[in-house]
């Protein structure tokens, strides 16, 4: 049974900003009350710290959490060393994708799971899903996190939920139209996938009941390009969603599909400056830092998330959450500096969506020297490569050799497109 209800959502969206910040600050002292001295890891990294916080002006007096502060020593197994209980306490295995190095698992009591339920509403409004909706997991159904929290939501909230593990993209295709599905969970990666597969079997999407399409994991859900290309294909509405097994479903799109907003009711959100480590402003690049208010069981405090994104504090009269405008732009260990421009994977991805005749690419950074340097693979059903890299110099001042390969020959995916391959 949800406990909070969609006009309460509302509420918090609302707040003013003196009214947030208590609220944060109540949630973040009762948190760290729950949790200390329990969590060995958080109790050793907060020894010095003077609790309970007055202010959350006091909260740089906090460190800041590290991925790779979490992950154990093969000697100690895989669980994140952020535990705040025996292991005994917990009901729920998640492991990330390890698409950054070693997987970190990730456990969740039942009430931390809880607060993923009802976190993942502020999501599902977005969408406007209701219990008349039938929604669709296109997933394989393994340890990551997404859609295990995803099913569970929209379970919660009455949707006939249909899971796709084990089946094959034709197969889920079948299902999806075969039993009205309303909407479909999945990556922005795979919902393209999809239309790629239904195209070279003569299947009209648009024709299916989808109206909406919830995507997450990578960027795309917020860049236009990405968005105009699923949609109509589809016939259907994307909206995207921010999340990560560390920390949590932290961001749903604004009404006008423009980026996210994250759910500061359950998350303090931080934002640092890529150009001076400090505080960013208005519409600054900014690295996300995440502390999460209602996860007891795994807790991250002031956790460095590596995700770009420019927030923006100009409240709308709907909503006061802080707005990322494009939602997450990338990452920071992704970001290039190519003849001096930064250059991130999705602003190549923006582009590249732009041609419908582009199929599939892939993105090769190297080291030339002391510069960074790039090449692009497209599956281009034009052969015509030049007019790709004169687009790309025309609209990002630089010169990237872009060459035309097989089509079907680049990998395809059903989770997160590994398609920016790092060799420097």
């Amino acid at each position: 049974m949800l406990k909070t209800t969609y006009e309460r959502r509302r509420k918090l969206e609302l707040l003013e900003g003196s009214e947030l910040a208590q609220l944060q600050l109540a949630k973040l002292n009762e948190l760290l009350t729950t949790i200390l001295p329990n969590n060995a890891f958080y109790a050793s990294k907060l020894s010095r710290v003077k609790l309970p916080l007055t202010s959350l002006a006091d909260l740089d007096q906090l460190p800041f959490t590290f991925k790779d502060e979490l992950l154990c020593s093969r000697s100690d197994g895989d669980f994140a060393k952020n535990l705040t209980y025996p292991v005994e306490r917990y009901s729920r295995f998640h492991r990330t994708s390890g698409t950054r190095g070693h997987a970190l698992v990730v456990l969740d009591t039942d009430q931390d799971w809880h607060w993923w339920i009802e976190t993942w509403q502020f999501v599902l409004d977005a969408a406007d899903l209701t219990p008349s909706d039938r929604v669709f997991m296109a997933f394989s159904f393994g340890p990551f996190i997404g859609f295990w929290s995803a099913f569970d939501a929209t379970v919660a909230r009455g949707c006939l939920v249909i899971p796709g593990g084990g089946l094959s993209t034709l197969a889920r295709l079948d299902t999806i139209r075969n039993n009205g599905v309303t909407a479909i969970c999945c990556t922005p990666t795979y919902a393209l996938h999809m239309v790629e597969v239904a195209a070279g079997n003569d299947i009209n999407l648009a024709s299916f009941d989808v109206q909406r399409i919830i995507v997450a994991g990578e960027p795309g859900g917020s860049l236009p390009a990405v968005r105009e290309r699923i949609e109509s294909a589809w016939n259907a509405k994307v909206i995207d969603h921010g999340g990560a097994s560390e920390v949590g479903p932290w961001g749903y799109a604004d009404t006008q599909q423009r980026g996210l907003h994250i759910v500061e009711s359950e998350f303090i959100a931080e934002f640092l400056s890529v150009e001076s480590g400090k505080p960013a402003g208005e519409g600054e690049l900014a690295e996300l830092v995440l502390t999460t208010l209602g996860r007891a069981g795994s807790p991250v405090i002031r956790y460095r998330t590596g995700d770009l994104v420019r927030p923006s504090w100009n409240a709308t009269v709907a909503n006061r959450f802080v707005f990322l405008e494009g939602g997450v732009l990338g990452r920071a260990d992704d970001m290039m500096i190519i003849r001096g421009v930064n250059i991130f994977p999705s602003s190549l991805e923006q582009i590249l969506h732009s041609f419908p005749e582009v199929i599939e690419y892939r993105i090769t950074a190297t080291r030339d020297g002391e510069m960074d340097s790039l090449g692009i693979e497209v599956e281009d059903r034009l052969h015509e490569p030049a007019r790709i890299a004169k687009e790309l110099q025309l609209r990002l001042g630089l010169r990237i050799a872009v060459a035309a390969v097989e089509i079907g020959s680049l990998p395809r995916f059903e989770g997160k497109g590994k398609r920016f391959v790092d060799r420097r």
